[in-house]
């Protein structure tokens, strides 16, 4: 009997192979924020209890002002919660110090805003570069890096300009390669196809999906974008600062 007949016979005989375990890529546990004092305050986030695992694109929809910016902002370590807490690939973040918090938001998470944020002395390719030179790659290999990923999101002639020269869904393409640069294991995105045309922003949710689908890798999209939800496995409905449903969705993905 071959080898290649032998493994057959016993891979049959043990059945099936069972799936890998999901992992915790996040987990927040009793989380509140408010934003004001007394009378005038607002709770943006109410008791959420909430994960997003590896190899996975998590969705988060709902109605504008439900809290959905405000737990994106929270997991990314751009806003501290009030109550409870939130754990990252096993880091306890409620638990490190600034410092400790902006080196890890560094190295580990990716941030697409809503705003763009870029620096408007910088080109296009020198913004998306920013991730890499505070990590400590040269510049000149840093900006060439970043020129390849703007390529992809057909940026590829606008390297050189600055964001005083590039359209809203040109200077959201910019975000976005800023944030993919790094190759960071969690990458939060806040309505990154807001600003794009249909088919510039399949081209960017498919990006993001190759990044989900990674073992070792999660995505959190907010998104109010019905033509892009086929792209979530899971979709989380939120509602007056509280998630309301989760839905397991794992249809296959096409570019339609």
């Amino acid at each position: 009997m071959s080898t290649e007949v032998a493994t057959a016979r016993d891979e049959w005989l043990a059945g099936p192979t069972a799936p890998q375990p999901r992992q915790e890529a996040v987990r927040v546990t009793g989380l509140y924020k408010y934003f004001g004092q007394g009378e005038q305050r607002v709770v943006a986030l109410d008791h959420v209890d909430w994960q997003v695992y590896t190899g996975e694109l998590s969705m988060i929809v709902g109605p504008s002002g439900c809290g959905k910016t405000t737990l994106l902002s929270v997991i990314a370590g751009i806003l501290n919660c009030d109550e409870g807490t939130v754990n990252i690939f096993g880091r306890e973040m409620t638990h490190l110090s600034d410092r400790e918090r902006t080196r890890f938001r560094a190295e580990s998470i990716g941030f697409i805003f809503q705003q763009y944020n870029l620096l408007p002395a910088l080109t296009a390719a020198e913004n998306a570069a920013i991730p890499l030179v505070i990590a400590g790659w040269k510049r000149d290999r840093a900006v060439n890096r970043a020129g390849e990923i703007l390529a992809t999101l057909g940026m590829g002639a606008k390297l050189g300009s600055l964001p005083g020269q590039l359209s809203g869904g040109q200077m959201q393409r910019v975000a976005i390669a800023r944030a993919l640069v790094h190759e960071p294991r969690l990458l939060v995105c806040d309505e990154p196809t807001a600003a794009l045309d249909h088919e510039t922003g399949l081209t960017v949710m498919h990006l993001l999906k190759e990044q989900a689908v990674r073992p070792d890798r999660a995505v959190v999209v907010v998104t109010h974008d019905n033509r892009v939800f086929h792209f979530g496995d899971r979709i989380t409905r939120m509602d007056d600062g509280r998630v309301v449903e989760v839905v397991e969705q794992r249809a296959g993905v096409d570019s339609h």
